[in-house]
């Protein structure tokens, strides 16, 4: 059975007026339509059914008269073929990268990593006004996510080495991290996490 009904009042149509974007990194799952279109309609058809108003707001763009910021904030054209590989060798290098890391706790860690590192704040330049891997929270965040926050733990208590140190992207990427809801709630105490990766990787 779906949700209760909700009655929302419906954002007003923006269009080339419009100078500014909504926040796009403040943690709200936005969900971009015209009125008009009825691809859309299904995307907004299943966010009502599965009662979602309070979770998915609604931006409604003129798709006739769009504002100046539409291209290049939400829907760069001609840019996807790139970003999606882009991203299919971001998430192919998460082995690669999670192997290095793990297996630097056998060795000298701060001489081993920086490599793989370095290597994201590489990536991380690709979209330079943007904090994210793609430019935008996705799929390839959530892929390094939660290694990268115990790995910056780890370095930090066990060898005294800081992840960000000279590599400003990555530092403002977690800071970005830090502010997403959806990410925060997941992670837990970071003594425990140092405590259990000391017993598992360096017997202590």
């Amino acid at each position: 059975m779906p949700p209760p009904f909700v009655k929302e009042d419906l954002p007003p149509i923006l269009d080339s007026t419009s100078l500014e974007p909504p926040p796009l990194f403040d943690g709200t799952t936005r969900l971009y339509i015209a009125y008009t279109c009825p691809y859309a309609q299904r995307a907004w058809i299943a966010r009502n059914y599965k009662g979602l108003q309070d979770e998915i707001k609604l931006v409604a763009i003129d798709i006739g008269n769009k504002p100046i910021w539409y291209k290049e904030k939400v829907y760069p054209e001609n840019k996807d073929p790139s970003k999606q590989q882009f991203a299919e060798e971001l998430l192919e290098y998460t082995n690669t990268f999670n192997k290095t890391l793990f297996t630097s706790f056998k060795g000298d860690p701060a001489k081993e990593i920086g490599s793989a590192f370095d290597y994201l704040e590489t990536a991380l330049n690709k979209f330079k006004d943007d904090p994210f891997f793609l430019g935008q929270f996705s799929l390839v965040d959530i892929a390094y996510g939660p290694f990268i926050g115990n790995f910056q733990i780890i370095f930090q208590d066990v060898w005294k080495y800081d992840i960000t140190a000279g590599r400003p992207k990555l530092g403002a990427w977690i800071e970005e991290m830090n502010k997403i809801d959806a990410y925060t709630q997941t992670k837990y105490d970071p003594a425990k996490i140092v405590a259990s990766y000391k017993k598992r990787f360096l017997g202590q």
